[in-house]
């Protein structure tokens, strides 16, 4: 049997959460099903929840999400959140965020496939854009790393204001207590745990919602910020 027999029909839910784009979302699962696993982007024994576990977890994180704002999704690893995402928000400007090559390959095929033009791949690090990508209201992120780490990574690529949103598990609470001194230096004015899905997803889809102020990353990402700005409009005169 094929990895892509594997795949289970989509439930119910899916064609309410996704709408218009639900057979885009079928395509993607597709495609994660059989390119997905074959590169090593997604373990095979995703294959039999995919639905329930990975597109709809990460599609109802669009409860969380305001609207038509522009999206750093840091790590995006397989496009996951931000491919169910942008399937069921148009309105969003989302950028795939991924170091790898492999990873970012197989992200810009599925863009392209799926006629996704409100989303750019990039590949690099968070703390290697810093200063050449725009700064953004919302970065999502999901499996990346603990909380601490990925806050450091994600809070500075964010505008003033913004907010980061951060899929987790049962340990949110715990990660969040963890984090907190973390948080607090790297600018966070206020933090909470949200439970998306009702009707959709069981259990809830965990969010760890990180809001910053008026300086995203504190005082040294500030600076680091506006040298690699300086940096890039000095290339840009040459």
């Amino acid at each position: 049997m094929t990895e892509a027999a594997e795949l289970p029909p989509a439930p119910e839910q899916a064609r309410v959460v996704f709408g218009d784009r639900f057979a885009d979302a079928v395509r993607y699962a597709e495609l994660l099903a059989e390119a997905g696993v074959q590169r090593g982007l997604i373990g095979p024994r995703e294959v039999p929840r995919l639905w329930e576990r990975h597109l709809l977890n990460c599609a109802v994180l669009s409860e969380a999400v305001p609207e038509g704002v522009t999206v750093c999704d840091v790590g995006s690893g397989a496009g996951l959140p931000g491919i169910p995402l942008a399937l069921v928000r148009e309105d969003l400007n989302i950028t795939l965020l991924e170091p790898l090559l492999r990873r970012t390959n197989f992200l810009t095929e599925v863009v392209e496939l799926l006629g996704l033009d409100h989303v750019t791949v990039v590949r690099g690090r968070a703390e290697e854009v810093l200063g050449k990508l725009p700064p953004v209201h919302v970065v999502t992120a999901r499996a990346v790393a603990p909380l601490d780490r990925l806050a450091t990574w994600g809070i500075p690529l964010l505008r003033p204001y913004g907010e980061m949103l951060a899929l987790k598990g049962d340990t949110a609470e715990e990660e969040l207590k963890a984090a907190a001194t973390a948080l607090s230096r790297l600018g966070a004015v206020e933090t909470s745990i949200l439970h998306v899905g009702e009707g959709v997803v069981d259990p809830l889809s965990t969010v760890v919602r990180v809001e910053v102020g008026e300086s995203p990353g504190g005082v040294r990402f500030a600076a680091k910020r506006a040298k690699a700005a300086r940096t890039g409009r000095a290339r840009r005169r040459r």
